[in-house]
């Protein structure tokens, strides 16, 4: 049975990852985040938000989420930075391409596994 504390990381890892990539309603229902708009600031932001990113996996990680798992975050997280470093086309993809959500997704799924939600 997990502890209040490690359902209340999860909770909080869930709104990051919803700031980063979902957090600004367009029409359509189209959803943006942090990590796009930040993203169109050359260099600066994509570092930042691949240091977030990488905030998010290292919380999955010490929360006990097998290598393999953290292994795919981290897939996600260096295509989501290296193609989002590309001028205009990366900043265009860093919007449509959510790989805090994926990651996030992929942590609850093993929290499911477990038990922890």
């Amino acid at each position: 049975m997990p502890t209040d504390s490690v359902q209340n990381r999860i909770r909080r890892l869930e709104r990051l990852s919803h700031l980063m990539d979902q957090v600004v309603p367009l029409p359509g229902g189209f959803r943006i985040g942090l990590d796009g708009l930040m993203g169109l600031i050359p260099v600066i932001g994509d570092l930042s938000t691949a240091a977030i990113s990488g905030y998010l996996i290292n919380q999955a990680r010490l929360l006990g989420v097998p290598g393999h798992i953290i292994a795919r975050m981290m897939f996600n997280v260096v295509i989501d930075t290296l193609l989002g470093a590309i001028p205009v086309v990366g900043d265009i993809f860093d919007f449509f391409n959510k790989a805090n959500t994926k990651n996030i997704n992929l942590l609850l799924a093993y929290a499911d596994e477990q038990g922890w939600r």
